[in-house]
Protein backbone atom coordinates (compact mmCIF):
# COMPACT_ATOMS: atom_id res chain seq x y z
CA UNK A 1 0.00 0.00 0.00
CA UNK A 2 1.25 3.48 -0.87
CA UNK A 3 2.52 5.90 1.76
CA UNK A 4 1.16 9.45 1.82
CA UNK A 5 4.41 10.81 0.36
CA UNK A 6 4.31 8.25 -2.46
CA UNK A 7 0.74 9.30 -3.26
CA UNK A 8 1.87 12.93 -3.49
CA UNK A 9 4.64 11.92 -5.89
CA UNK A 10 2.23 10.06 -8.17
CA UNK A 11 -0.18 13.00 -8.23
CA UNK A 12 2.67 15.35 -9.11
CA UNK A 13 3.88 13.05 -11.89
CA UNK A 14 0.39 12.63 -13.34
CA UNK A 15 -0.96 16.20 -13.32
CA UNK A 16 0.46 18.67 -15.81
CA UNK A 17 0.29 22.42 -15.12
CA UNK A 18 -2.38 24.12 -17.21
CA UNK A 19 -1.48 26.20 -20.26
CA UNK A 20 -1.01 29.94 -19.83
CA UNK A 21 -3.60 32.38 -21.17
CA UNK A 22 -3.91 36.16 -21.28
CA UNK A 23 -7.03 37.81 -19.86
CA UNK A 24 -8.24 41.35 -19.12
CA UNK A 25 -7.17 42.51 -15.68
CA UNK A 26 -10.84 42.67 -14.65
CA UNK A 27 -11.02 38.86 -15.03
CA UNK A 28 -7.77 38.03 -13.22
CA UNK A 29 -8.81 38.34 -9.56
CA UNK A 30 -8.04 35.14 -7.66
CA UNK A 31 -6.07 33.61 -10.51
CA UNK A 32 -2.38 32.69 -10.49
CA UNK A 33 0.15 34.87 -12.28
CA UNK A 34 1.95 32.93 -15.02
CA UNK A 35 5.00 35.20 -15.06
CA UNK A 36 6.91 37.77 -13.06
CA UNK A 37 5.54 41.30 -13.41
CA UNK A 38 8.26 43.96 -13.34
CA UNK A 39 7.59 47.59 -12.55
CA UNK A 40 8.35 49.91 -15.46
CA UNK A 41 8.31 53.04 -13.29
CA UNK A 42 8.93 54.34 -9.81
CA UNK A 43 5.98 54.67 -7.45
CA UNK A 44 5.30 57.29 -6.50
CA UNK A 45 6.86 58.89 -9.59
CA UNK A 46 7.67 62.02 -7.56
CA UNK A 47 8.02 63.08 -3.95
CA UNK A 48 4.45 63.62 -2.73
CA UNK A 49 2.57 64.98 0.23
CA UNK A 50 0.87 62.52 2.56
CA UNK A 51 -1.16 65.20 4.34
CA UNK A 52 -2.91 68.47 3.62
CA UNK A 53 -0.52 71.14 4.86
CA UNK A 54 2.57 73.10 3.89
CA UNK A 55 5.78 71.99 2.22
CA UNK A 56 8.70 73.36 4.25
CA UNK A 57 12.41 73.18 4.94
CA UNK A 58 12.83 71.80 8.45
CA UNK A 59 15.73 74.20 9.02
CA UNK A 60 13.17 77.01 8.96
CA UNK A 61 11.22 75.64 11.95
CA UNK A 62 12.30 77.90 14.81
CA UNK A 63 10.56 79.88 17.53
CA UNK A 64 8.79 82.98 16.30
CA UNK A 65 9.56 82.28 12.64
CA UNK A 66 7.01 83.15 10.02
CA UNK A 67 7.19 81.72 6.50
CA UNK A 68 5.94 83.36 3.36
CA UNK A 69 3.49 81.24 1.34
CA UNK A 70 4.57 81.53 -2.29
CA UNK A 71 2.36 78.93 -4.05
CA UNK A 72 -0.53 76.52 -3.59
CA UNK A 73 -0.49 73.07 -5.23
CA UNK A 74 -3.36 70.57 -5.50
CA UNK A 75 -3.05 66.90 -6.52
CA UNK A 76 -2.38 66.68 -10.24
CA UNK A 77 -0.61 70.04 -10.48
CA UNK A 78 3.12 70.53 -11.06
CA UNK A 79 5.01 72.96 -8.76
CA UNK A 80 6.09 76.17 -10.42
CA UNK A 81 8.39 77.32 -7.63
CA UNK A 82 11.16 75.84 -5.50
CA UNK A 83 11.38 76.29 -1.77
CA UNK A 84 13.82 78.96 -0.68
CA UNK A 85 14.80 79.85 2.90
CA UNK A 86 11.91 81.50 4.68
CA UNK A 87 9.21 80.23 2.30
CA UNK A 88 6.47 77.58 2.34
CA UNK A 89 4.14 76.14 -0.29
CA UNK A 90 0.64 74.97 0.53
CA UNK A 91 0.03 71.37 -0.68
CA UNK A 92 -2.88 68.97 -0.71
CA UNK A 93 -2.69 65.22 -0.05
CA UNK A 94 -1.11 63.47 -3.05
CA UNK A 95 0.36 66.65 -4.52
CA UNK A 96 3.84 66.69 -6.04
CA UNK A 97 6.28 68.41 -3.69
CA UNK A 98 8.47 71.27 -4.90
CA UNK A 99 12.24 71.03 -4.95
CA UNK A 100 13.80 71.85 -1.61
CA UNK A 101 11.04 70.23 0.47
CA UNK A 102 12.10 67.87 3.22
CA UNK A 103 8.86 67.76 5.28
CA UNK A 104 5.19 68.65 5.23
CA UNK A 105 3.71 70.30 8.28
CA UNK A 106 0.07 69.46 8.92
CA UNK A 107 -2.44 72.21 8.38
CA UNK A 108 -3.65 71.54 11.96
CA UNK A 109 -0.22 72.63 13.25
CA UNK A 110 -0.20 75.93 11.39
CA UNK A 111 -1.38 79.37 12.48
CA UNK A 112 -2.47 81.66 9.65
CA UNK A 113 -2.95 85.17 10.96
CA UNK A 114 -2.38 86.50 7.45
CA UNK A 115 -3.29 84.87 4.15
CA UNK A 116 0.25 84.79 2.73
CA UNK A 117 2.19 83.97 5.89
CA UNK A 118 2.19 81.07 8.36
CA UNK A 119 3.57 80.38 11.82
CA UNK A 120 3.53 77.17 13.83
CA UNK A 121 2.07 75.60 16.92
CA UNK A 122 5.05 73.19 17.10
CA UNK A 123 8.72 73.99 17.50
CA UNK A 124 10.29 71.02 15.69
CA UNK A 125 9.60 68.50 12.93
CA UNK A 126 11.89 65.78 11.59
CA UNK A 127 12.96 65.57 7.93
CA UNK A 128 10.76 63.20 5.93
CA UNK A 129 7.63 63.77 8.03
CA UNK A 130 4.44 63.41 5.95
CA UNK A 131 6.49 62.91 2.77
CA UNK A 132 6.49 59.84 0.50
CA UNK A 133 9.68 59.82 -1.54
CA UNK A 134 9.91 58.90 -5.19
CA UNK A 135 10.21 55.11 -5.56
CA UNK A 136 9.49 54.46 -1.89
CA UNK A 137 6.59 52.12 -2.75
CA UNK A 138 8.28 50.42 -5.72
CA UNK A 139 11.15 51.08 -8.06
CA UNK A 140 11.60 50.60 -11.77
CA UNK A 141 12.88 47.08 -12.52
CA UNK A 142 11.52 45.58 -9.29
CA UNK A 143 9.51 42.34 -9.39
CA UNK A 144 6.17 43.33 -7.87
CA UNK A 145 4.16 40.19 -8.72
CA UNK A 146 5.96 36.86 -8.72
CA UNK A 147 5.23 34.00 -11.08
CA UNK A 148 2.97 31.57 -9.23
CA UNK A 149 1.47 34.25 -6.99
CA UNK A 150 -2.30 34.31 -6.54
CA UNK A 151 -3.74 37.68 -7.55
CA UNK A 152 -5.66 38.96 -4.55
CA UNK A 153 -7.36 42.34 -4.85
CA UNK A 154 -4.34 44.44 -3.65
CA UNK A 155 -2.24 42.93 -6.45
CA UNK A 156 -5.00 43.65 -8.95
CA UNK A 157 -4.94 47.30 -7.86
CA UNK A 158 -1.14 47.37 -8.16
CA UNK A 159 -1.31 45.97 -11.69
CA UNK A 160 -3.85 48.65 -12.56
CA UNK A 161 -1.46 51.29 -11.22
CA UNK A 162 1.18 49.87 -13.57
CA UNK A 163 -1.20 50.08 -16.51
CA UNK A 164 -1.40 46.30 -17.05
CA UNK A 165 -4.78 46.05 -18.72
CA UNK A 166 -4.06 42.39 -19.61
CA UNK A 167 -2.18 39.77 -17.61
CA UNK A 168 -0.88 36.26 -18.20
CA UNK A 169 -2.45 33.77 -15.82
CA UNK A 170 -2.97 30.09 -15.20
CA UNK A 171 -6.70 29.60 -15.92
CA UNK A 172 -8.93 28.42 -13.12
CA UNK A 173 -9.47 24.66 -13.30
CA UNK A 174 -13.06 23.42 -13.44
CA UNK A 175 -14.07 21.04 -10.67
CA UNK A 176 -17.18 18.85 -10.54
CA UNK A 177 -18.33 17.20 -7.31
CA UNK A 178 -20.49 14.06 -7.32
CA UNK A 179 -21.77 12.21 -4.25
CA UNK A 180 -22.67 8.55 -4.64
CA UNK A 181 -24.83 6.23 -2.57
CA UNK A 182 -28.36 4.84 -2.25
CA UNK A 183 -28.56 6.15 1.31
CA UNK A 184 -28.21 9.83 0.38
CA UNK A 185 -30.93 12.46 0.18
CA UNK A 186 -30.60 16.18 -0.59
CA UNK A 187 -29.85 18.36 2.43
CA UNK A 188 -33.27 20.02 2.30
CA UNK A 189 -35.09 16.70 2.69
CA UNK A 190 -35.87 14.71 5.81
CA UNK A 191 -34.05 11.34 5.72
CA UNK A 192 -36.16 8.21 5.84
CA UNK A 193 -35.15 4.95 7.52
CA UNK A 194 -31.53 4.12 6.72
CA UNK A 195 -30.93 7.42 4.89
CA UNK A 196 -28.61 10.38 5.56
CA UNK A 197 -28.33 13.86 4.08
CA UNK A 198 -25.74 14.54 1.40
CA UNK A 199 -23.29 16.55 3.51
CA UNK A 200 -20.20 15.46 1.56
CA UNK A 201 -21.14 17.38 -1.57
CA UNK A 202 -21.59 20.64 0.35
CA UNK A 203 -18.38 20.05 2.30
CA UNK A 204 -16.24 19.31 -0.76
CA UNK A 205 -17.58 22.29 -2.70
CA UNK A 206 -16.71 24.51 0.27
CA UNK A 207 -13.21 23.02 0.58
CA UNK A 208 -12.47 23.48 -3.11
CA UNK A 209 -13.72 27.05 -3.09
CA UNK A 210 -11.65 27.72 0.04
CA UNK A 211 -8.66 26.88 -2.18
CA UNK A 212 -9.69 29.63 -4.60
CA UNK A 213 -11.36 27.40 -7.22
CA UNK A 214 -15.01 27.26 -8.23
CA UNK A 215 -16.73 23.89 -7.83
CA UNK A 216 -19.94 22.66 -9.46
CA UNK A 217 -22.10 20.13 -7.57
CA UNK A 218 -23.61 17.36 -9.70
CA UNK A 219 -26.03 16.01 -7.10
CA UNK A 220 -26.38 12.36 -6.12
CA UNK A 221 -25.63 9.26 -8.20
CA UNK A 222 -27.17 6.01 -7.00
CA UNK A 223 -25.25 2.76 -6.62
CA UNK A 224 -26.32 1.71 -10.09
CA UNK A 225 -23.97 1.38 -13.06
CA UNK A 226 -26.18 3.29 -15.47
CA UNK A 227 -26.84 6.16 -13.07
CA UNK A 228 -23.16 6.38 -12.12
CA UNK A 229 -22.11 6.31 -15.76
CA UNK A 230 -24.52 9.09 -16.70
CA UNK A 231 -23.39 11.40 -13.89
CA UNK A 232 -19.71 10.60 -14.41
CA UNK A 233 -19.88 11.47 -18.11
CA UNK A 234 -21.00 14.95 -17.12
CA UNK A 235 -18.27 15.26 -14.50
CA UNK A 236 -15.55 14.09 -16.87
CA UNK A 237 -16.08 17.23 -18.96
CA UNK A 238 -14.35 19.18 -16.16
CA UNK A 239 -10.65 19.35 -15.32
CA UNK A 240 -11.33 17.51 -12.06
CA UNK A 241 -14.05 15.14 -10.94
CA UNK A 242 -14.37 14.53 -7.20
CA UNK A 243 -16.52 11.58 -6.17
CA UNK A 244 -17.41 10.63 -2.63
CA UNK A 245 -18.32 7.05 -1.76
CA UNK A 246 -18.22 3.81 -3.70
CA UNK A 247 -14.44 3.23 -3.57
CA UNK A 248 -14.09 0.71 -0.74
CA UNK A 249 -14.59 -3.06 -0.97
CA UNK A 250 -18.36 -3.40 -0.63
CA UNK A 251 -20.70 -5.11 -3.06
CA UNK A 252 -21.99 -1.75 -4.31
CA UNK A 253 -18.62 0.03 -4.44
CA UNK A 254 -18.86 0.35 -8.20
CA UNK A 255 -17.00 3.63 -8.80
CA UNK A 256 -13.59 2.24 -9.91
CA UNK A 257 -15.07 -0.24 -12.41
CA UNK A 258 -17.47 2.31 -13.94
CA UNK A 259 -14.63 4.83 -14.25
CA UNK A 260 -12.59 2.18 -16.08
CA UNK A 261 -15.48 1.67 -18.53
CA UNK A 262 -15.34 5.41 -19.25
CA UNK A 263 -11.64 5.35 -20.05
CA UNK A 264 -10.32 6.61 -16.71
CA UNK A 265 -6.96 5.02 -15.92
CA UNK A 266 -6.22 4.20 -12.30
CA UNK A 267 -3.03 5.73 -10.87
CA UNK A 268 -3.43 4.45 -7.32
CA UNK A 269 -6.04 2.97 -4.98
CA UNK A 270 -5.61 2.98 -1.19
CA UNK A 271 -3.07 4.89 0.89
CA UNK A 272 -1.56 3.86 4.22
CA UNK A 273 -3.32 6.47 6.39
CA UNK A 274 -6.27 6.98 8.68
CA UNK A 275 -8.85 8.24 7.91
CA UNK A 276 -8.93 8.01 4.12
CA UNK A 277 -7.35 4.66 3.32
CA UNK A 278 -9.71 3.78 0.38
CA UNK A 279 -8.86 6.92 -1.67
CA UNK A 280 -8.72 6.35 -5.45
CA UNK A 281 -6.96 8.54 -8.03
CA UNK A 282 -6.90 8.29 -11.80
CA UNK A 283 -6.86 10.22 -15.07
CA UNK A 284 -8.95 10.20 -18.23
CA UNK A 285 -6.29 11.18 -20.81
CA UNK A 286 -6.84 13.73 -23.54
CA UNK A 287 -7.70 12.09 -26.84
CA UNK A 288 -9.50 12.74 -30.12
CA UNK A 289 -12.79 13.25 -28.29
CA UNK A 290 -11.42 15.10 -25.25
CA UNK A 291 -9.13 18.06 -25.73
CA UNK A 292 -7.80 17.94 -22.17
CA UNK A 293 -7.36 15.33 -19.44
CA UNK A 294 -9.70 14.96 -16.49
CA UNK A 295 -8.22 14.05 -13.12
CA UNK A 296 -10.48 11.96 -10.92
CA UNK A 297 -10.44 11.50 -7.15
CA UNK A 298 -12.62 8.84 -5.62
CA UNK A 299 -12.88 9.92 -1.99
CA UNK A 300 -14.17 7.68 0.80
CA UNK A 301 -17.82 8.09 1.73
CA UNK A 302 -17.27 8.70 5.44
CA UNK A 303 -17.26 12.49 5.78
CA UNK A 304 -14.06 13.01 7.77
CA UNK A 305 -12.18 10.60 5.48
CA UNK A 306 -13.39 12.62 2.51
CA UNK A 307 -12.50 15.89 4.28
CA UNK A 308 -8.94 14.83 5.13
CA UNK A 309 -8.27 13.45 1.64
CA UNK A 310 -9.53 16.65 0.06
CA UNK A 311 -7.30 18.77 2.31
CA UNK A 312 -4.22 16.70 1.57
CA UNK A 313 -4.53 15.32 -1.96
CA UNK A 314 -7.15 17.33 -3.85
CA UNK A 315 -5.74 20.69 -2.79
CA UNK A 316 -2.25 19.46 -3.65
CA UNK A 317 -3.54 18.51 -7.11
CA UNK A 318 -5.21 21.91 -7.57
CA UNK A 319 -1.93 23.59 -6.70
CA UNK A 320 -0.15 21.38 -9.19
CA UNK A 321 -2.41 22.28 -12.12
CA UNK A 322 -2.11 25.98 -11.20
CA UNK A 323 1.68 25.58 -11.05
CA UNK A 324 1.84 26.47 -7.37
CA UNK A 325 4.52 24.88 -5.19
CA UNK A 326 3.73 22.10 -2.75
CA UNK A 327 0.81 21.79 -0.41
CA UNK A 328 -1.59 24.69 0.08
CA UNK A 329 -0.68 24.63 3.77
CA UNK A 330 2.58 22.94 4.67
CA UNK A 331 2.75 21.14 7.97
CA UNK A 332 3.88 23.21 10.93
CA UNK A 333 5.24 22.35 14.34
CA UNK A 334 3.05 22.64 17.41
CA UNK A 335 3.23 21.71 21.07
CA UNK A 336 0.78 19.00 22.14
CA UNK A 337 -1.39 20.17 25.02
CA UNK A 338 -2.45 16.75 26.27
CA UNK A 339 -1.27 13.15 26.09
CA UNK A 340 -2.65 11.02 23.27
CA UNK A 341 -2.55 7.30 22.56
CA UNK A 342 -2.32 6.21 18.91
CA UNK A 343 -4.21 3.03 18.05
CA UNK A 344 -3.63 0.86 14.98
CA UNK A 345 -0.73 0.63 12.56
CA UNK A 346 -1.50 3.56 10.24
CA UNK A 347 -0.53 7.25 10.50
CA UNK A 348 -3.56 9.17 11.81
CA UNK A 349 -4.57 12.67 10.72
CA UNK A 350 -6.46 13.56 13.87
CA UNK A 351 -8.84 16.57 14.11
CA UNK A 352 -7.50 19.18 16.54
CA UNK A 353 -7.79 22.74 17.80
CA UNK A 354 -4.65 24.65 16.83
CA UNK A 355 -3.99 27.96 18.58
CA UNK A 356 -1.27 30.52 19.19
CA UNK A 357 0.00 30.45 22.74
CA UNK A 358 3.09 32.28 24.05
CA UNK A 359 4.50 32.84 20.56
CA UNK A 360 4.15 29.20 19.52
CA UNK A 361 1.47 26.93 18.11
CA UNK A 362 -0.28 24.52 20.41
CA UNK A 363 -2.53 21.63 19.40
CA UNK A 364 -5.31 19.90 21.32
CA UNK A 365 -7.01 16.78 19.92
CA UNK A 366 -10.80 17.17 19.86
CA UNK A 367 -13.21 14.52 21.07
CA UNK A 368 -13.54 12.43 17.91
CA UNK A 369 -14.74 8.86 17.49
CA UNK A 370 -13.80 8.13 13.89
CA UNK A 371 -14.22 8.91 10.21
CA UNK A 372 -18.03 9.12 10.40
CA UNK A 373 -17.93 11.66 13.26
CA UNK A 374 -18.48 14.95 11.46
CA UNK A 375 -19.69 16.58 14.68
CA UNK A 376 -16.33 15.99 16.37
CA UNK A 377 -14.35 17.17 13.35
CA UNK A 378 -16.45 20.34 13.16
CA UNK A 379 -14.90 21.43 16.47
CA UNK A 380 -11.43 21.34 14.89
CA UNK A 381 -9.61 23.93 12.81
CA UNK A 382 -6.87 21.56 11.70
CA UNK A 383 -5.32 18.18 12.28
CA UNK A 384 -2.37 16.55 14.01
CA UNK A 385 -0.31 13.81 12.39
CA UNK A 386 0.14 10.95 14.85
CA UNK A 387 2.37 8.10 13.67
CA UNK A 388 2.04 4.62 15.22
CA UNK A 389 4.43 3.82 18.06
CA UNK A 390 4.58 1.72 21.18
CA UNK A 391 4.30 4.58 23.70
CA UNK A 392 1.64 7.28 23.85
CA UNK A 393 2.34 10.86 22.85
CA UNK A 394 3.03 12.97 25.93
CA UNK A 395 1.86 16.45 26.81
CA UNK A 396 4.27 19.14 25.48
CA UNK A 397 5.67 16.90 22.72
CA UNK A 398 6.23 18.63 19.38
CA UNK A 399 3.98 17.32 16.59
CA UNK A 400 3.26 18.09 12.93
CA UNK A 401 -0.02 19.92 12.31
CA UNK A 402 -2.03 21.18 9.36
CA UNK A 403 -4.62 23.91 9.67
CA UNK A 404 -7.95 23.83 7.84
CA UNK A 405 -9.00 27.29 8.98
CA UNK A 406 -6.74 30.33 9.28
CA UNK A 407 -5.48 30.75 12.84
CA UNK A 408 -6.12 34.23 14.24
Amino acid sequence: MLSVSEAFQLIEQTILPASVCEVPLSQAAGRVSACDVISDSDSPPFNKALMDGFAIRTLDIQDDVRLKVIERITAGEVPQCSLEPGTAIQVMTGAQLPAGTDAVIRIEDVLTPEEDEISFTIDSISPGRNVMSRGESMQMGEVVVACGERLAFPKIALLAELGRSKVSIIPQPSVAVLATGNELVPIDQTPGPGQIRNSNETMLVAQVENAGVKAVPLGIARDDRDDLRSHMKTGLQSDFLLLSGGVSAGVLDLVPSVLAELGVQQVFHKVHMKPGKPIWFGVRPADAENSRPCYVFGLPGNPVSSMVCCELFVKFALNRIENLPGLPAESRKARLRQAHLVKGDRPVYYPARITHNDHELTATPVRWVGSADLRGASEANGMILFTPRDAEYQENEIVDVWKWIEII
